[in-house]
């Protein structure tokens, strides 16, 4: 079993950047593939990014490609948001996937965060 903890959510203004990171307790992230989600209300938890268990291999949603960017080490992934819009406003979860690929598929992803808000103002 692999817990996940999102950290780095906050309320923030328009055009703010927020930089998210996800860490598994007592164990390191190196033989998972990453992503990040997200879940405004009553809406889907949509794909927002993946990156590859080598990070060599990174995926974006069009809705924040060149806003956002995925990064990760051997201990954590992380989530670097700038330009942000009240349209970002969402809980935000990491999730790990054992699949030998990166996936931006929900169904794909074995373990879960709790999520982390972030509420981006106008």
């Amino acid at each position: 079993q692999v817990q996940l903890v999102e950290s780095g959510g906050g309320l923030v203004q328009t055009g703010d950047s927020l930089r998210l990171s996800c860490t598994a307790s007592g164990r390191t992230l190196s033989g998972y593939g990453m992503g990040w989600f997200r879940q405004a209300p009553g809406k889907e938890r949509d794909f927002v990014s993946a990156i590859s268990r080598s990070g060599y291999t990174t995926d974006y949603a069009d809705s924040v490609k060149g806003r956002f960017t995925i990064s990760r080490d051997k201990n954590a992934v992380y989530l670097q948001m700038n330009s942000l819009k009240p349209e970002d406003t969402a809980v935000y979860y990491c999730a790990a996937t054992t699949l030998p690929a990166w996936t931006t598929r929900r169904d794909n992803y074995d373990y879960w965060g709790q999520g982390t808000q972030v509420t981006v103002s106008s």
